[in-house]
């Protein structure tokens, strides 16, 4: 404004000096002082008619002077008119006749949206909304540049309000008079999830509900619409990231990956132990656990009344929701786990007592176990499928039979292994016996050779003693036979008489000492030795003989 003020006093002081100055002497100060005020009057100009915008900024003006007023309700002004201009200034060198006197110029920084951010557009101006609308329609894709032009926007059709279309990530300079720009978070879909998105707006011309797949006819009846109408969308988006403006829509996640769920715990287990004594014997002691629902478990265990015992189940199934069936499941129930509340562990709960109401107790710990697990799963399978779920296996995990039901079983094991026990020591201990007198026997193996070398010795004296005494035998066979034959010629006193000389002739052989010079004379009557007396002296051995042969004289009796 200054800079107006001092154009028109340089002109002005063109013009009134040169009057001031009259007479021909003045006639070139007055050519001069006009020529200055006119540069001074233009320079002055030119300093009001341009800006220097930077190249991170947008300029904005707002008309001050020399325009017609807004309509009534207008808040952005177009060509002409006073107040915020639609028309923006761009970077670098503005020039344009009293810009700076008839505008109020600002420099406004770019609009940034930031990368995994999207720009949610709220126009102050432009046509109203209309009843049913509380955003403003989008924008078709090639015209999106277009928008962001305010003059565009406010004269072909651009409505007030917050705005559908959204600012994807970038810089850009748009007219802050006309747009406000509130930077919000993507929607990012995880690896494994799906996006239901549920429109609260309608941007096709007609509500259109979504034929529901054939699967799950018959089940829970939700609507479903297809993609750009207000409601559910029968399409749900996979993994990635989404510029959705979440004013419009709201996105549930749905996880699609394949869920355990379990039932356990809540309940005390009952014990019975067996011990074996040492004297092997089988004594039973009771006892009791109290079991607690894991804190990630889906339920307790289920309670099953069977042949009259209250039986704790506990269960696992796998389950899964399939991208097409995610908008199902969001329609019907709400969520994933909404759904394991309210659909699916009622039924599971219902099919297990159900069924194994008919079976024994036992059958659900021998071979018939499987087929109860397949009933089961075959039961439960279409009561998912009524909420979008798909049930992929169901397992019997542990089943709490009473252990008065197990005692005479585990007796019976018990008992046959320690039979087995003991027969399996028996003969540990008789190869050990065998073990230890094969190891002795082969310690003792010097003394063993050493025996049988005796024995065998003994055998070989024995026949030889048994061949001498067969030769004796014979022997003394022969000497009888001939003595006798000497009796039957010389009689048997005669015999008697050489076989004792012999001895002692042999004897005296035998003993040279024995034999002595007779110094006395014997002669007399006898049996026949007094020769031998004579010679052998009074020998003991003669004395022998003689008493041996010649009987004592009697003393005759004598009567009283």
């Amino acid at each position: 404004m200054i800079w107006v003020i001092l154009a028109v006093f340089s002109v002005a002081f063109g013009c009134i000096t040169p009057i001031l100055l009259k007479g021909e002497q003045f006639k070139l100060v007055r050519g001069a002082i006009r020529v200055v005020s006119v540069i001074v009057a233009l320079a002055l100009i030119v300093a009001t008619s341009f800006v220097i915008i930077d190249a991170d900024k947008v300029g904005h003006m707002k008309r001050i002077f020399g325009g017609k007023s807004m309509k009534p309700g207008q808040i952005i002004a177009l060509t002409g008119e006073m107040g915020p201009q639609a028309e923006i200034l761009p970077p670098g060198f503005q020039f344009r006749l009293l810009l700076n006197v008839l505008y109020d110029v600002e420099d406004v920084a770019v609009v940034d949206v930031p990368v995994g951010m999207y720009g949610f557009i709220t126009a102050r101006d432009g046509a109203s909304l209309r009843k049913w609308q509380y955003l403003a329609e989008a924008w078709p894709k090639d015209k999106f540049k277009n928008m962001l032009d305010a003059t565009y926007f406010l004269t072909h059709g651009g409505q007030k309000g917050p705005q559908l279309t959204v600012l994807p990530p970038g810089k850009y300079r748009l007219n802050k008079y006309l747009f406000q720009v509130k930077n919000q978070k993507s929607t990012d879909i995880r690896a494994g999830f799906v996006g239901v998105v549920k429109s609260n707006i309608q941007e096709t011309p007609k509500l259109e509900l979504a034929e529901v797949s054939h699967e799950l006819a018959g089940s829970l009846a939700v609507p479903l619409v297809k993609k750009g109408s207000m409601g559910i969308w029968n399409e749900a988006y996979p993994p990635g990231r989404y510029r959705l403006n979440r004013t419009a829509y709201n996105v549930t996640e749905v996880d699609t990956r394949v869920q355990t769920w379990t039932y356990m715990g809540g309940y005390d287990r009952r014990y019975i132990d067996l011990k074996v004594t040492q004297e092997g014997k089988i004594v039973q002691k009771e006892r009791s656990e109290k079991i607690i629902v894991p804190e990630k478990a889906a339920d307790s265990a289920i309670f099953t009344r069977m042949e009259g015992w209250l039986v704790p189940q506990e269960l696992r199934i796998q389950v899964q929701v399939e991208p097409k069936d995610a908008p199902f499941l969001v329609a019907s129930v709400g969520s994933l786990s909404a759904a394991e509340d309210k659909v699916v562990t009622p039924s599971i709960r219902s099919v297990v007592r159900n069924i194994c109401a008919a079976e024994k107790v036992l059958s659900l710990i021998d071979e018939n176990r499987p087929m109860v697990e397949q009933r089961i799963e075959t039961a439960v399978v279409p009561e998912g499928r009524k909420a979008g779920i798909t049930i992929k296996d169901v397992r019997l995990v542990d089943s709490v039979v009473p252990p008065e039901l197990l005692v005479a079983r585990l007796r019976e094991q018990l008992a046959g292994q320690l039979e087995e026990t003991f027969k399996k020591e028996k003969d540990a201990q008789d190869q050990r016996i065998r073990t230890e007198k094969a190891r002795a026997t082969a310690n003792q193996q010097p003394e063993l050779v050493e025996s049988e070398i005796r024995v065998e010795i003994a055998k070989k004296n024995k026949q030889a003693s048994q061949l001498q005494g067969e030769g004796e035998k014979l022997k003394l066979m022969e000497i009888a036979t001939g003595q006798k034959a000497q009796v039957d010629v010389l009689g048997e006193d005669r015999v008697m008489q050489l076989a004792a000389l012999e001895k002692i002739l042999r004897a005296a052989v035998e003993n040279p000492d024995i034999v002595k010079v007779p110094r006395v004379l014997v002669s007399g009557s006898g049996n026949g030795l007094e020769g031998a007396a004579a010679i052998l002296g009074d020998s003991n051995l003669v004395k022998g003989l003689l008493t041996e042969k010649t009987p004592a004289p009697q003393t005759p009796k004598t009567k009283e």
